[in-house]
């Protein structure tokens, strides 16, 4: 006869399984979207797949507005003067509206660039939602000052003369007239290091490479405003599994950037409701940046200039956004 107590460890249990407590019932039927594992996630230091995807329209862009100018029949029937950098500015010379420097869009847009820049992301800040938090807000105004910091320092001072300046004397430029005047004793030797003193005095900008300032601008503060609002639209879209920003916390770890965000907050089926008025905002001045990156590629600079004007602030941006990794 069998014992009882091996009757007890032979017989199959037929109690029930315990049921869930409510909270996982709940967790259960509500998945809350979660960082991706270690193994999956990018390098914080490097940009991710989807930021490469969009960064690779810049170069795109580059390519074909090289290709128009070398087939246009306009384009390449216009003089071009090296020393403007652009073709002649004449009404009934110049190869399309957008090659004379004179168009709207490159007077009001173009040439006051980077408050653009600030002014809408500030309006997508103030307005968007998921960065509501004040703690929210202030990095975004960190990452921001970050990005400006570097525009500062290319285009507008970096302890003198911008480093596009100091580039374009290293490559053998030179301020003509004024550096004629001051060979003949008439001049001041401070008014030939910069290109904004050289054409304010009447002198000529000639001789080295000149980086166009405002192509760097332009592809520097859209890539950061796409770059923003990307992964906030994805979040708000529950696509986040798909690919994660990674970010270095206070500690030192790398984890996903849903971490640091509100990853509780309605979701939305589209891209519009996504976006939100400020992110529609923030569209429009992307777009109008790559436009006229665009017509720049066509009608300004030579092919080496317009080449360096691309990827010097791609190379910032991502230099830039291993800074921004912590922030």
């Amino acid at each position: 006869m069998d014992s009882p107590a091996y009757n007890l460890r032979s017989r199959p249990s037929k109690m029930a399984p315990p049921s869930p407590s409510p909270a996982q019932a709940n967790g259960s039927a509500q998945q809350q979207p979660r960082s991706l594992p270690p193994k999956n996630r990018n390098s914080p230091y490097l940009p991710t797949p989807t930021e490469l995807l969009l960064l690779a329209a810049y170069p795109a862009l580059l390519l074909f507005g090289a290709a128009f100018s070398a087939i246009s029949p306009q384009t390449r029937a216009a003089p071009f003067f090296p020393g403007t950098h652009a073709h002649s500015q004449e009404p009934g010379q110049a190869p399309s509206y957008f090659a004379r420097k004179d168009n709207l869009l490159n007077t009001l847009f173009v040439k006051r660039g980077w408050a653009w820049f600030t002014l809408a992301f500030a309006f997508w800040v103030g307005t968007h939602p998921a960065l509501a938090a004040p703690r929210a807000r202030v990095r975004a105004a960190a990452r921001w000052g970050v990005v400006t910091v570097f525009w500062v320092l290319t285009t507008q001072w970096c302890f003198g003369p911008p480093l596009i300046d100091r580039g374009f004397r290293w490559s053998g430029g030179r301020c003509e007239v004024v550096e004629e005047r001051v060979d003949e004793g008439q001049g001041d030797a401070g008014d030939v290091f910069t290109a904004a003193a050289c054409k304010a005095t009447g002198g000529r900008w000639l001789g080295g490479t000149d980086i166009s300032g405002h192509v760097f601008m332009l592809v520097l503060g859209s890539a950061f405003l796409m770059q923003e609002v990307g992964w906030v639209v994805l979040r708000r879209r529950g696509r986040r599994e798909l690919e994660e920003r990674s970010v270095v916390m206070g500690d030192g770890a790398v984890k996903g950037a849903g971490v640091e965000a509100d990853v509780d907050g309605a979701r939305v089926g589209n891209v519009v409701d996504a976006l939100g008025l400020g992110g529609r905002v923030v569209i429009g001045v992307v777009v109008l940046s790559l436009w006229m990156v665009l017509m720049t590629a066509i009608y300004f600079h030579t092919w080496f200039e317009k080449v360096s004007s691309v990827y010097s602030p791609l190379l910032s941006r991502i230099l830039g956004g291993s800074m921004l990794t912590v922030l």
